[in-house]
């Protein structure tokens, strides 16, 4: 029994974006067709959605923060038209316009089709998992971030799932997923960790990691750094951007990314493990994405193979994929 899950890094709807989206509402606006192809050959689709969507808010009023990201109410359907089946937003950009964006970004997304975690009405609600289902196999997606703490859902106000992953994963996270793992066949973790602009995981991460596959975790897949880490066992450090309209570094290079697919195997639905990962190389045009060729390529194969080799990790290539066996 086997079931392909496709893992996208930050999703970003706002700015530029949403302009695009605002002259032409659908994913071939954003996604080049070999992408949406890769997406659509999944059985399920997850992401970080690094955005609010809504009409109305007012930015989170906090001078020291730069970047304010909404995304245009036709995004929720754009989402449900790339296959998008769940997203999290446990991150710091959920409340960017404030409580009613929040509400709006959950109430769309549910209208369209689509689960949402990480974020919510109250801490309950913040700190809920979604289970989905394809090929038979049930799976629980959890989404927590570990910044900002002042978005952090309470409760009696939305917010974040926020958990000081610096200080340690916190008891109420291990048995969440704990007791994700009791009620579905395979537990997905989607940590939004550490800062911006990192080429390896910080050193809080792999421990938070190993600790969350110690509670029941099938897969950790974590995102925040906009530049992809390499991979281990069962674990996805940092996957990068899927599409955005961000300044790009020159020598980080925060327009090559991947776009992840696991996929899991077992006799049945009870013991399903990570077994094989394809890592699809994309190039990040501004608000556009498609997938990488030529020295873009290059690059991206020659950068994932070394983070990966930090962790033992081997990497080889097919079809134009970059692959991990974890059997």
């Amino acid at each position: 029994m086997a079931l392909t899950v496709a893992l996208a890094g930050d999703t970003m709807l706002g700015r530029g974006v949403a302009e695009e989206l605002r002259r032409s509402p659908g994913p071939g606006t954003l996604f080049s067709q070999a992408v949406r192809v890769a997406l659509a050959r999944a059985d399920l689709v997850v992401l970080n959605l690094e955005c609010c969507v809504s009409g109305r808010g007012h930015r989170w009023p906090d001078p020291g923060k730069a970047f304010f990201f909404r995304a245009p109410p036709a995004a929720a359907t754009v989402l449900a038209e790339l296959g998008v089946d769940c997203v999290t937003l446990a991150n710091n950009h959920a409340l960017d316009y404030g409580f009613d964006a929040l509400a709006d970004t959950r109430e769309l997304l549910e209208k369209a089709g689509l689960r949402a975690v990480g974020a919510g009405a109250d801490l309950t609600a913040a700190r809920e998992f979604a289970v989905l289902e394809a090929c038979g196999v049930r799976l629980a997606v959890v989404g927590v971030t570990d910044d900002p703490q002042e978005f952090a859902a309470r409760d009696d106000r939305p917010g974040v799932a926020f958990a000081d992953l610096y200080r340690g994963v916190p008891g109420w996270l291990t048995e969440l997923v704990a007791r994700a793992a009791a009620e579905a066949d395979a537990v997905l973790v989607t940590p939004h960790w550490g800062p911006n602009m990192t080429t390896r995981p910080p050193r809080h991460v792999p421990p938070a990691a190993e600790e969350l596959l110690a509670a029941g975790a099938t897969l950790v897949a974590g995102h925040s750094s906009h530049v992809f880490h390499g991979v281990t066992d069962r674990i996805l450090y940092d996957m990068g951007d899927f599409v955005d309209d961000y300044a790009v570094d020159p020598v980080l290079r925060n327009d090559h990314g991947l776009l992840f697919l696991v996929t899991l195997d077992g006799p049945d639905p009870a013991h399903l493990a990570p077994v094989a990962l394809e890592a699809l190389p994309l190039f990040l045009d501004y608000c556009y994405t498609r997938v990488a060729r030529g020295g873009e390529l290059e690059w991206i194969r020659e950068r994932f193979t070394g983070a990966c080799a930090e962790f033992g990790t081997a990497v080889g290539e097919r079809g134009g994929r970059l692959t991990v066996d974890w059997r």
